[in-house]
């Protein structure tokens, strides 16, 4: 297996979706190019905006961050509902 590059991958993107005249889709390559690009870019959605083909989401990373927020009050109010029981207390009974 040759091992594509960063720069062969975008190239690839590119002129797949020159070639087809829309979103290249992962069917459209064989495993091993759809492999060496997602190793590179994650997802198939940030692959083709790393190629220039398709827009950026500008809320993707609000959601993200929004996401963890609310996940992190989550745990926070968890811990206070929940204590743990101090290990003094646990060999006492």
């Amino acid at each position: 297996m040759n091992r594509i590059s960063k720069e062969e991958c975008i190239c690839c993107l590119q002129q797949k979706a020159e070639e087809l005249g829309r979103l290249p889709k992962k069917s459209d390559f064989d495993v091993e190019t759809v492999n060496g690009i997602k190793s590179f870019f994650g997802p198939w959605p940030r692959a083709l905006e790393a190629a220039g083909i398709k827009k950026a989401d500008p809320l993707r990373m609000q959601r993200r961050r929004e996401k963890r927020r609310r996940a992190r009050a989550n745990q926070i109010r968890f811990r206070k509902e929940h204590p743990r029981r101090k290990i003094e207390e646990k060999g006492e009974q």
